[in-house]
């Protein structure tokens, strides 16, 4: 399949359909996050019943992005090419900065390999999140244990990748808007390595959606802040994979400073 965006690169369109929430919410950060609620509702209805599935998790994904687009984000992606080319499974390793990405990245992953993420285990339980999470049959950690949850994540992970299902981890843990490269760790490496599978780095910028705030998760929206985000060149792992994990970083941190995301 070529996926839902068929070329390398894509960026949305200088003109762009406006979305009905922008004038009834007077272009507040509500007339993003509705758009994104009505897709949560439809995909859970799916879920429940049992029928969501990867092409209908790839396509709400992509009704996420262009509604984002109608809402005047705008999407750069670059380096599709290198995942298409890319033969069986693959470790994506990304920076984590905001709720965007986890609901991008499918979109453009998802109709070219067969994906899933290392998430926390509590996501698997609310009450809206959780069915869609479950039916996606992600690798669950803790969060609290680091060396349970590294066994976790070698043992489920190898078996994902074994059977054709490429993972996308975020190293940092949490979202955070500052790159630091000191708290990005080398799972995804590791996993890469035990499983004998290449990595592709994923650089992002993504604080277009903000974080914190009295609605976590749901903060400010920074209209004025392109989305970016990239996939890199796949890195075999030999060894330890210490050289392949520098690698990653160099790539992440050179397009990060590139879109003037904020460095520690």
């Amino acid at each position: 399949m070529d996926g839902l965006f068929p070329g390398d690169s894509y960026s949305t369109p200088e003109t762009f359909p406006r979305a009905w929430s922008e004038f009834l919410l007077f272009g507040t950060r509500w007339s993003v996050y509705s758009h994104f609620f009505l897709t949560i509702l439809r995909s859970r209805h799916l879920s429940v019943r049992g029928l969501y599935d990867d092409a209908a998790w790839a396509n709400s994904s992509f009704e996420i992005i262009t509604n984002l687009e109608r809402c005047t984000a705008k999407l750069h992606i670059d380096g599709l090419d290198k995942v298409r080319a890319t033969e069986g499974p693959v470790v994506f390793v990304a920076n984590h900065m905001s709720t965007l990405e986890t609901l991008v990245l499918p979109g453009l992953i998802s109709p070219l390999k067969r994906v899933t993420y290392v998430v926390k285990q509590k996501l698997l339980g609310g009450f809206f999140w959780g069915p869609i999470m479950r039916s996606r049959n992600p690798i669950a950690v803790s969060r609290k244990d680091p060396r349970a949850d590294l066994e976790v994540v070698l043992r489920v992970g190898q078996e994902r990748l074994a059977s054709g299902i490429s993972v996308i981890v975020f190293p940092q843990g949490t979202r955070t808007e500052t790159w630091k490269r000191e708290g990005f760790n080398s799972l995804g490496i590791k996993l890469a390595a035990k499983a004998g599978v290449p990595v592709i780095p994923v650089a992002l910028k993504t604080d277009f959606w903000g974080s914190g705030g009295l609605f976590h998760g749901f903060g400010p929206v920074h209209r004025d802040r392109p989305v970016h985000l990239e996939f890199g060149d796949p890195i075999p792992v030999t060894g330890r994979g210490k050289a392949e994990h520098e690698l990653c970083l160099d790539f992440i941190e050179s397009r990060l400073r590139t879109w003037g995301a904020k460095m520690s």
